[in-house]
């Protein structure tokens, strides 16, 4: 099996910073994209940034020029710099991973962690 441990969510002032990181763990073998996602209260959960093997990124256009993502594949983890935050920005924030388990297997598949939440407030 595969376990994704976030860490880093709490409270921060508006235009405060945090740092949120996510590492996988268990029967991997490859790790493809990784992502982080958020759902705050009464809404749908939303791709916030994306990072595939090869270090492509994708963000919502709510975060550009604020958040960075990146990863350490050696360690199978993935970060969030999340600088400038606004109290839009609370939600629970989810890490995903594309993994495959086995070398022969074909498919990659779905992890999520199990959400960390992030609230900006004064």
């Amino acid at each position: 099996q595969v376990q994704l441990v976030e860490s880093g969510g709490g409270l921060v002032q508006p235009g405060g910073s945090l740092r949120l990181s996510c590492a996988a763990s268990g029967s991997i073998f490859r790790v493809n994209a990784m992502g982080w996602y958020r759902q705050a209260p009464g809404k749908q959960r939303e791709l916030v940034a994306a990072i595939t093997g090869g270090g492509s990124t994708n963000y919502a256009d709510s975060v550009k020029g604020r958040f960075t993502i990146s990863r350490d594949n050696a360690k199978n983890t993935v970060y969030l710099q999340m600088n400038s935050l606004k109290p839009e920005d609370t939600a629970v924030y989810y890490c995903n991973a594309e993994v495959k388990t086995r070398w022969y297997y074909s498919d990659y598949v779905d992890y999520w962690g199990q959400g960390t939440q992030v609230t900006v407030s004064s």
